[in-house]
């Protein structure tokens, strides 16, 4: 199978660097409906046989285009969504953003036992994940591309422990909003990383250098 990852497009609490992870979460800018709608066009090429978002709705609004486009079904899956920031939520302040991305960042380099404040282990988070991916993998055959709209931090941590990724490696992925990362296998059998865009898919166009995107950088970038 071919797992497409992708981030969903930006949101006014990515602009300001507010932890927004909870139900419904907020929708999307107009950057990012401008990303949402790039995202058919930059996957012309890939044979898409099914397209999944969380529950959150800003992963909703940016699958829409490409279900529309290849005339799919938008699947809502729960175990998707981003890392709940818990005790963090909605705190932009330096230290809530340091503590969200410096958790994430343990995790990613193989600590999967610390705990987000007042939330859940590395553990727990892999394991609600995994569950989501077999899931929707259960769904498809081996050969299948499946698109996933989903999060910048569950992304990264997700790849960086489905694929082993060093923990150098692992510790400076940085995905900005439609940016992707393509895995390649099965649940069972295991995940490579066979490609990561860190760029919008639609191009650099679709940037925006002022935003402090907190839960699509590394570790390293949001404590700056």
């Amino acid at each position: 199978m071919r797992l497409l990852l992708i981030r969903h497009g930006q949101t006014p609490n990515n602009v300001v660097g507010a932890l927004d992870t909870a139900f419904p979460g907020a929708g999307l800018t107009p950057l990012g409906l401008a990303q949402a709608a790039a995202v058919p066009v930059a996957l012309a090429g890939e044979q898409v046989a099914g397209v999944y978002a969380s529950p959150l709705v800003r992963t909703q609004l940016t699958g829409a285009p490409l279900a529309e486009a290849r005339g799919l079904d938008l699947t809502v899956l729960a175990g998707l969504e981003e890392i709940s920031a818990a005790d963090l939520e909605m705190r932009s302040d330096d230290e809530a953003v340091h503590a969200y991305a410096g958790c994430v960042g343990h995790w990613v380099c193989g600590d999967l036992d610390r705990r987000m404040p007042g939330g859940c282990s590395g553990h727990e988070f892999f394991s609600r994940y995994d569950a989501a991916v077999r899931s929707l993998a259960a769904r498809h055959g081996r050969d299948d591309t499946v698109a996933v709209f989903s999060h910048g931090a569950a992304i990264r941590a997700y790849t960086a422990l489905a694929t082993s990724l060093e923990p150098e490696v692992a510790a400076e992925l940085h995905i900005m909003n439609t940016g992707m990362g393509v895995l390649e296998g099965s649940p069972d059998e295991g995940w490579s990383l066979a490609g990561w865009s860190r760029e919008p898919l639609g191009g650099l166009d679709l940037e925006d250098p002022s935003a402090h995107d907190v839960t699509g950088e590394s570790a390293e970038e949001a404590a700056h």
